[in-house]
């Protein structure tokens, strides 16, 4: 192990030690805001401490086992405990790495998932549609919440754009892999003579902002339109102009929103969707600037990029990325991700482990 990491490690260490004191003392209470904040920070620490005593432990048994080497009845006995303690050295070493890893400040976060139709018209549209429910499905196995924000659907039943806000413990950390172009290679239900075609869909994956000013919104720079909302809702919502389109001048963002029967409602919500974007933009542009270091390949958040091919005919996913090829098409447009997740993140993991060790 570097000799910078045993530092770090050696220092929580010291720290743990200074908060149980802290958190002991007379008057610990007093500050319940200070209090609280040491304790966050114990619980945060604690689990790394122990593991790094334990390699301490594993190093100081292969110390050990080393000294009975000299003794010619021990010596099998000593290099088979050798052995077994510098594998389980490495192992330690490895998951203590993977502890100190910096960790994304929004992997808890709430997500807006915004999905679009892009080449193919109308097959596309359904398309949108069915990465909708993959999306919502896979929400719903999490526990998750799911509102609908703003959608804009097609004459055959997809979506030329939709976006729903996830609510959920782990929502961005889950699904934050996901940005980018997804191609689909099936036969059109409008097809009438068996052939496949090939489409494509955007999605994009922003992470809640805490709060709209978390991202210095200037109201000079917004320009607010209102209009009369179009699609269902009865009478009063198409008499009334609920609907609410917001523009952010710098950037050229447009949000729209009118799904809801207040105006006051509509502006809320597409202020929450156009902090998301913008956060989303700095992290895009966070990201492209360590790309300039350290190539990324999922990290980029390239939405140009085609990340995923879906195969109806061969039944099969690919993830280009990561080329992971999975023949289970049907659950996986059923919201069952989790074995994609997993890989992507540890695809990812394994990047982040590469750069430590540079």
């Amino acid at each position: 192990m570097k000799p910078s990491m045993l530092a770090k490690l050696d220092q929580l260490a010291n720290r743990l030690v200074e908060l149980d004191e802290l958190l002991m003392s007379e008057g610990a209470t007093a500050n319940m805001d200070a209090y609280r904040k040491m304790t966050r920070e114990h619980a945060e620490i604690g689990p790394l401490v122990a593991l790094f005593k334990e390699y301490q432990r594993a190093q100081d048994d292969i110390a050990e086992a080393q000294e009975m080497l000299a003794d010619p009845d021990m010596k099998d006995f000593a290099q088979e405990e050798i052995e077994a303690g510098k594998a389980r050295v490495a192992q330690l070493e490895l998951d203590l790495q993977k502890m100190l890893l910096p960790k994304d400040v929004n992997d808890e976060r709430n997500i807006f998932l915004e999905i679009r139709a892009g080449t193919g018209g109308d097959e596309s549209a359904l398309f949108a549609g069915d990465l909708l429910r993959m999306y919502v499905r896979f929400a719903e196995r999490n526990r998750w919440q799911v509102e609908t924000v703003s959608e804009s659907a097609s004459d055959l039943g997809g979506y030329r754009e939709v976006i729903v806000r996830l609510i959920g413990n782990g929502a961005y950390s889950k699904l934050k892999f996901e940005s980018g172009g997804h191609r689909v290679q099936r036969v059109p239900a409008t097809e009438t003579q068996g052939r496949i075609h090939t489409s494509a869909c955007t999605v994009a994956v922003m992470p809640e902002a805490d709060e709209v000013e978390d991202v210095n919104i200037n109201p000079a720079d917004l320009r607010i339109d209102t209009y009369r909302a179009s699609g269902a809702g009865g009478q009063h919502i198409n008499k009334t102009d609920s609907a609410v389109r917001i523009t952010h001048l710098p950037t050229g963002i447009v949000v729209e929103c009118q799904d809801d029967r207040s105006q006051h409602k509509n502006k809320a919500s597409a202020l929450k969707v156009l902090a998301a974007r913008i956060k989303d933009v700095q992290l895009r542009e966070q990201q492209s600037k360590e790309a300039a270091t350290r190539k990324s390949l999922i990290g980029s958040g390239d939405r140009s990029e085609r990340i995923r091919t879906y195969n109806f005919p061969q039944g099969r996913m690919t993830d280009h990325r990561i080329n992971l090829t999975l023949y289970k098409l049907d659950f996986i447009m059923d919201g069952e991700l989790s074995e994609l997740t997993n890989a992507l993140a540890a695809e990812h993991q394994a990047e982040l482990l590469a750069a430590l060790g540079d």
